[in-house]
């Protein structure tokens, strides 16, 4: 009986954890970048890394993008990615997007301006410390994570 239990009991956790992984993978992440950024491929393939689903649009210009998703031209990066609802602009890190997936703040979303070395997609052997950002609708900033 006991045996049984346990076999319930370990099927029913697995069967958790099985589902965390199949809701990770289906958060959908749409990145517009331009065809030919190498930095923008190396942060898809990041994201994909840490179970996102990735759709990469690419254009050749994307102020557009930029302009209807709210980023201002002081929080511009080299890639503009919607998720959820969310915008997130440049390197920032999937942790951090799966935080503001989880915690849901009443924001814009996420930016980190630039394209700092040691962000994902920018590593160096030469990091240096960035914030990522919230932005709120009315373009107000606070620091979300410190790197």
């Amino acid at each position: 009986m006991k045996k049984f239990q346990f076999l319930i009991a370990f099927l029913g956790l697995t069967s958790v954890f099985h589902l965390g992984a199949i809701q990770a993978a289906e958060q959908k992440v749409t990145v517009y970048k331009t065809p030919t950024c190498g930095c923008c491929k190396k942060w898809v393939s990041h994201l994909e890394e840490n179970g996102f689903e990735v759709e990469s649009v690419d254009l050749s210009d994307l102020s557009m993008v930029k302009r209807m998703s709210g980023v201002k031209p002081q929080h511009a990066s080299c890639h503009t990615a919607l998720v959820d609802g969310y915008v997130v602009e440049g390197h920032v890190p999937a942790d951090d997007i799966k935080r503001l997936l989880k915690e849901r703040p009443a924001v814009k979303g996420l930016v980190l301006p630039g394209m700092p070395a040691g962000s994902p997609g920018m590593e160096s052997s030469h990091p240096v410390k960035y914030n990522v950002l919230t932005v709120d609708r009315d373009g107000k900033t606070a620091v979300f994570a410190r790197h």
